[in-house]
């Protein structure tokens, strides 16, 4: 809800008087160039009892501040709304490579000092690279807040991009490549699920990119990406924590204030055409017995059918007592692993189930043991009671991850990324309180649709089973 700045008191003679929050800005807008001026763009309820103020600096950095002072500790995270969508082919994988370059060296702060200053005054930082958004966070004792700020602008516009620097995160990307992806039997066949499953959409190239483009970006490349993206017209900067308001805010202008906007392109992701047809492909793994990975058409985080969605799955896959693990892992011992996750992304995307054999059974099996149980909620809408239960599973998992400043912060910042909204997670918290059995069988019978799914068949290739019998003979003999 949009706060007002000014009001009047009833009275003949009464005259208009500001309000806190415009007299405040009032305050830190004197004298200051317009780049540096800030806005009051909105208040936001965040649950019942805290608000989000939002602000926006005049070069377009939005300003998202929650105030906590349950602990002398604080969250500050930069949400940049560029991920691996907004990357074209040939050039995959350059958001995840900017993340590791943003660690490196900048104008006024030498290679590696940027975590040494951070850990010597206290704080933990990091950061993360998805399909919709990069972000960086740092949890930080509260006097350490403008230290960071410092920094954090810093690297937003006086990165140092040179050809070592480049080279060397080339290669760290790469190795972290062949250790997550083609070393990894998960991690492979989930690149290999969403390759088959898109055909158009920039969802179906990985975060980390190929191994081809990752080798080929040059530092212009490089440099091109970091003018466009990363400026302040393209980011969301969130505090959270023990801070005084306009301190804080007195900081972000000093620090951020002088930064140019840049000219953002308009996106430009072609939508995924309808899937008419089942697809499969087959893979031949280091793995000790068969796997499956399914992909289903899934709506995207926006749409009205993703919390019932979300609440079918967990009726499905979550924990020991959901359908699909009763009669595969207990009942008939054909699985020894199952999971399903329905993907929280701005475009449709996947629903991903994946389902580990137990033993000598085969993904033939477990497909065919799967599909009675999908058909069952398609065709039968699932009792009050589960769908009880997954409501207050689910609530209870939201709450418990507000309880930290990183948690908050790090909601505040996701949503208001990709939906622009940061309190969007407490709308979602009404959306399943408010699902109906109904919806969840209106969702199944749209989305589990066998011929608009993705399949992928992971055999064994021989090598890991021949490992295993080796580290099975060599314990024996250690045992004797």
């Amino acid at each position: 809800m949009q706060e007002t700045l000014a009001y009047s008191v009833p009275g003949a003679n009464a005259l208009p008087r500001l309000d806190p929050l415009a007299e405040m800005l009032a305050e830190l807008n004197r004298d200051r160039p317009p780049l540096a001026r800030l806005r009051h763009d909105a208040t936001i309820a965040f649950g019942p009892a805290m608000r989000v103020e939002r602000f926006v600096l005049g070069n377009g950095l939005k300003v998202l501040v929650l105030v906590d002072d349950s602990a002398p500790v604080v969250c500050l995270q930069t949400w940049f709304g560029v991920g691996s969508r907004h990357e074209r082919l040939g050039k995959t994988g350059i958001a995840h490579l900017f993340e590791h370059l943003m660690f490196g060296e900048t104008e006024s702060v030498a290679h590696g000092a940027f975590d040494r200053m951070l850990e010597e005054a206290g704080a933990e930082t990091n950061a993360a690279t998805f399909l919709d958004w990069t972000y960086y966070h740092t949890n930080l004792p509260k006097d350490a807040l403008e230290l960071t700020l410092r920094l954090e602008a810093e690297r937003m516009a006086r990165l140092v991009l040179r050809d070592p620097q480049v080279s060397s995160e080339k290669e760290v990307v790469a190795n972290e490549r062949r250790q997550r992806v083609d070393d990894d039997v998960d991690g492979a066949v989930s690149e290999l699920l969403y390759k088959e499953a898109f055909s158009k959409h920039a969802y179906g190239w990985p975060t980390i990119g190929w191994m081809e483009d990752i080798k080929g970006f040059t530092t212009e490349d490089c440099v091109e990406f970091y003018r466009t993206y990363y400026a302040p017209n393209n980011a969301a900067l969130v505090v959270v924590g023990d801070v005084a308001l306009d301190q804080a805010l007195r900081a972000v202008q000093d620090h951020y204030g002088a930064q140019e906007p840049s000219k953002v392109p308009v996106e430009d992701v072609c939508p995924e055409p309808p899937q008419v047809a089942e697809r499969r492909a087959e893979v031949a793994k280091p793995t000790a017995t068969h796997k499956v990975a399914i992909g289903y058409r899934s709506p995207a985080l926006g749409d009205f059918d993703h919390a019932p969605l979300v609440l079918l799955n967990e009726i499905l896959f979550a924990g020991r007592s959901s359908r699909v693990h009763r009669a595969l892992v207990q009942e008939q011992e054909i699985a020894s692993e199952i999971r399903g996750w329905v993907g929280s992304f701005r475009d449709p995307a996947l629903y991903d189930i994946y389902l580990s054999a137990r033993g000598a059974h085969t993904g033939e099996e477990l497909l065919a043991a799967l599909d009675p149980l999908l058909e069952a909620v398609r065709r039968t809408p699932v009792t009050e009671a589960e769908l009880d239960r997954a409501k207050a599973r689910i609530e209870l998992s939201v709450l418990q991850g507000l309880e930290t400043v990183a948690g908050k912060a790090e909601q505040i910042g996701f949503y208001e990324t990709v939906l622009g909204d940061p309190a969007a997670l407490f709308e979602r918290l009404g959306a399943y309180r408010r699902a109906t059995v109904g919806d969840l069988l209106r969702v199944a019978r749209r989305y589990l649709v066998s011929s608009a799914r993705t399949v992928i068949h992971v055999t064994p290739d021989g090598s890991s089973a021949e490992d295993d019998a080796d580290d099975a003979d060599a314990e024996s003999e250690e045992a004797s």
